[in-house]
């Protein structure tokens, strides 16, 4: 692939009249973000970041033999669910190590098959972006948005796990849509959280979202068009999202979604398929994490900010000239790191974490829209929902 230039592509969608239908507040110190100084690279490269415990953090995903704990929610049979979940996704990601590759996660995905060499001819970009839209959910998609191509979400830089250094960018010129994804976590084990089986819901979505973004990305390639399969390498995803109109910013710095609150897990196809954008929505998310603390209060590792949206840079893990609510992801990555799994509490607590096929999940959330959020809120407290649910309960209920 061709190595991205960096002069501003003919589509950008960066007006301040877009920006602010998507709620973004980018200043004139904005700086792009390099994927070297993501807290999860940095915990590999960094002395500040970097330590026995992270390094056991990332052994306990593939160890098959290691001392496990008798606390609930840290055994062998909690390690062994949540390890397989990650399989799929893992296979992909090692496929191309000794090309210091790590496909998914520090580089877009190859595996793909040739296209016919011959374009589909397309009546009309709405028209495609409806079929694509169809198509990605036949697939497997759970939520499916498009947009422009934006510059700014795009790191200046890959990383390379191999060398520990920058390495140039993959995204080819010229994909000037994006096709943008969204997968559920299953509610049920996230309720369990923080533990290793609630890792299972992280990893069991990472490999569904590795299966759809290649089919979708294949079945674009079909018809003629370029597509690269994106998930968490090449750009930051949850800007594109919103843009896509799959949901709002949340304070726990997460996309929330009217369907499944911040339960989703997001990836990317970057195309040169003529598709119509959507729209960002907004249902009253910026309102209630105005008012609302729950992620703020329930984090352990005080990651979360409590006041209002700012620039403020915790490290260098934070981008640089955006006013929102940033979380602090030393903080955050050292919690995992010392307990040995990732932690999904703020999204547990958040009072949009709910099952929305449920008409009082629906009604909660036209409530939290109006005047009357704090009502709202109130009774998502006083209803209990978010309360931690003890792993061992969840395997007796498994049978």
């Amino acid at each position: 692939m061709d190595p991205m230039d960096d002069q501003p592509r003919a589509n950008d969608v960066t007006s301040p009249a877009s920006d602010r239908e998507a709620g973004f507040a980018v200043g004139a110190d904005f700086r792009r973000f390099s994927q070297k100084d993501d807290i999860f690279c940095r915990s590999f490269w960094d002395p500040e970041v970097r330590s026995d415990r992270s390094d056991m953090f990332y052994e306990t995903y593939r160890t098959p033999k290691m001392k496990w704990r008798s606390v609930d929610g840290f055994t062998q049979r909690d390690y062994a669910l949540r390890n397989a979940s990650w399989h799929v996704t893992d296979i992909f990601a090692e496929l191309r190590e000794d090309a210091d590759r790590r496909e998914g996660f520090l580089d877009p995905y190859t595996v793909m098959r040739e296209g016919p060499g011959s374009e589909l001819p397309v009546a009309s970009p709405e028209t495609m972006a409806r079929e694509v839209k169809r198509s990605a959910r036949v697939l497997g998609a759970d939520l499916v948005g498009i947009t422009g191509y934006d510059e700014r979400w795009m790191y200046t830089h890959a990383y390379s796990r191999e060398t520990e250094t920058e390495k140039p960018q993959e995204i080819p010129r010229g994909l000037d849509n994006v096709v943008v994804i969204a997968q559920s976590m299953d509610k049920g084990l996230l309720r369990t959280a923080p533990s290793a089986l609630s890792g299972a819901a992280t990893g069991a979505t990472y490999s569904r979202d590795t299966i759809v973004l290649l089919a979708i990305a294949q079945y674009i390639t079909n018809l003629g068009y370029r597509a690269v399969a994106s998930m968490n390498d090449s750009a930051l995803v949850i800007p594109l999202a919103i843009k896509a109109g799959l949901g709002e910013y949340g304070r726990h710095g997460l996309l929330i979604t009217r369907e499944f609150g911040p339960r989703v897990r997001i990836g990317k196809v970057f195309t040169d398929m003529p598709l119509a954008h959507d729209r960002p929505v907004r249902f009253g998310v910026r309102e209630v994490c105005d008012v609302c603390r729950a992620c703020t209060d329930g984090c352990p590792a005080k990651a979360i900010a409590g006041g209002e949206p700012s620039t403020l840079m915790h490290n260098r893990s934070n981008i640089q000239g955006i006013r929102k609510w940033t979380t602090d992801a030393e903080k955050c990555f050292r919690f995992w790191a010392n307990q040995n799994t990732d932690c999904s509490i703020c999204v547990r607590v958040c009072p949009y974490n709910r099952d929305f096929s449920e008409w009082w999940s629906r009604a909660w959330r036209w409530l939290a829209g109006t005047r009357l959020r704090r009502l709202a809120l109130w009774l998502d407290r006083v209803g209990g929902r978010g309360k931690r649910l003890r792993p061992s309960l969840w395997w007796d209920a498994a049978g």
